[in-house]
């Protein structure tokens, strides 16, 4: 059974979030059945999100080469980012509104899942399927932008699904490390953006004013995300970005855990800050990376959505930890993700240094410098195993 692969490539991620948007507003319109029965909305809603980030992340490898990739989710991760700042901004503004008929919770769902609704049905028109399919493109400019991704991106582009290719690197050594990095970098990553407003309101500010003070981490979270995913792509170099990005959240981590809050709270509101700089930025060079160093696009789909699947799979063990008898210190919560946070510094060194030394034996055997710059990715029909492959490190 053969499906073209960017048959709903467009309308999958803008599908999710109208139908996720729809959930919000049915939320805020049955308070008692929230009640009685949370779980079922977020069990629903989960499902419809479930696939978006990792079908946009293959989406957009569809449209930009390797040294172009992981800028480009950035941009569209941090949109996520500004959406939390601005969304403490709309929080605070929100619950100032004092009404009989609508509860301040209610006026926001219906606000955030309205807004979901116009962007996804605004999306399923706007956006193409393939760079083949772009309408705002001449014919010209669609055989550039062909080129352009078989030069630096695919061996073959706008290619059938086939089943077969999908789990071609699954059974090599360094997809477990692909899982492990997958699973510990995400721990940090759903500490921080699920928990901060918990994490700031250790520092006695009310429930209003906590959502205000998320608004700045989150934003200066949002500008050092693209100032790192820029350098990672000019520089053609994910694994030190990635390590840097997990060492800064860690520090982050580490003082917080080691801190009395309540009387530190100038130097705990600075750890947030850390947390928000660090805790964002794998989620977008690690899924560039294993992108990257995989030219088959059938594969690039299957393992885009397992490796995303188990980032989210993590937000459980940070959920877990997150409980309210290690209130107000969540030390045992802090401790886990630093040691996900470690595990993953470590993975990711492991394989990066090998991807160098690989490169530069290759190099060294055909007699050849400038390692991954020099690949063209047209010419490869054995993947990882093609001698004139260059891993994208």
């Amino acid at each position: 059974m053969e499906k073209e692969l960017d048959q709903n490539s467009t309308a999958f991620p803008a599908d999710h979030e109208a139908l996720s948007g729809d959930i919000h507003i049915i939320d805020a319109a049955s308070e008692r059945a929230i009640l009685a029965a949370f779980w079922p909305y977020d069990l629903v809603l989960a499902v419809f999100e479930a696939g978006f980030f990792a079908g946009t992340v293959f989406y957009l490898s569809l449209f930009y080469a390797r040294g172009e990739l992981g800028f480009r989710i950035a941009i569209f991760f941090g949109s996520a980012l500004l959406a939390s700042a601005f969304s403490g901004l709309i929080s605070y503004g929100v619950f100032q509104v004092h009404s009989s008929h609508v509860q301040g919770w209610q006026l926001l769902f219906i606000i955030e899942g309205s807004l979901t609704c116009i962007i996804a049905i605004v999306g399923f028109f706007w956006l193409p399927g393939t760079p083949e399919s772009a309408w705002f493109l001449n014919e010209s400019e669609k055989l550039a932008a062909r080129m352009r991704m078989l030069r630096d991106g695919s061996s073959e582009v706008g290619t059938k699904f086939r089943l077969k290719d999908c789990f071609r690197t699954w059974g090599n050594w360094k997809f477990l490390l692909w899982c492990i990095i997958s699973f510990t970098y995400s721990v940090a990553f759903t500490t921080t953006a699920t928990f901060l407003p918990q994490i700031v309101a250790r520092l006695g500010f009310s429930a209003v004013k906590t959502n205000l003070w998320t608004v700045a981490p989150n934003s200066v979270g949002f500008v050092v995300l693209l100032c790192v995913t820029k350098s990672s792509d000019y520089f053609r170099e994910r694994s030190l970005h990635i390590v840097l990005a997990l060492c800064i959240s860690l520090t982050g981590l580490i003082i917080l855990a080691a801190i009395d809050v309540v009387d530190n709270k100038a130097v705990a509101y600075f750890a947030c800050f850390l947390l928000c700089s660090g805790a964002y930025i794998p989620s977008c060079l690690v899924h560039s990376w294993h992108n990257n160093n995989n030219v088959n696009e059938s594969s690039r789909a299957a393992t885009t959505g397992l490796l995303v699947g188990l980032g989210n799979l993590s937000g459980i063990l940070s959920t877990a930890t997150f409980r309210t008898e290690y209130a107000p210190a969540y030390r045992p919560t802090l401790i886990t993700t630093s040691a996900c946070n470690i595990t993953c510094i470590i993975c990711t060194l492991w394989l990066g240094v090998w991807m160098k030394i690989e490169n530069r034996r290759r190099d060294k055997i055909q007699g050849q410098q400038g390692g991954v710059q020099q690949v063209d990715t047209s010419d490869n029909v054995h993947g990882e195993d093609d001698p004139s492959w260059r891993y994208f490190t």
